[in-house]
């Protein structure tokens, strides 16, 4: 009896820089947003406080994009 778990053999895999290079691009959709927000929110509104809430918030909304996103980069065709 042989079980595969979450592994589908008609896929071919994904290389180490492959990998790499869709890791990088899935951190910069990621980390570049809120990084932004947050600056310009401090820049325009002169309080840290609420420029990392704002920065927060943006990241939070980013990383629902990037699930979205990854599914579609990270599969092999």
């Amino acid at each position: 009896m042989k079980i595969t778990l979450l592994s589908d053999t008609t896929k071919s895999k994904l290389n180490i820089r492959e990998i790499a290079l869709r890791g990088t691009i899935m951190a910069v959709i990621l980390t570049v947003p809120s990084i932004i927000a947050f600056l310009v929110s401090w820049v325009i509104l002169d309080n840290l406080m609420t420029a990392a809430i704002v920065g927060g918030v943006v990241h939070f909304i980013a990383m629902g994009f990037a699930l979205k996103i990854s599914k579609k980069i990270l599969v092999k065709k």
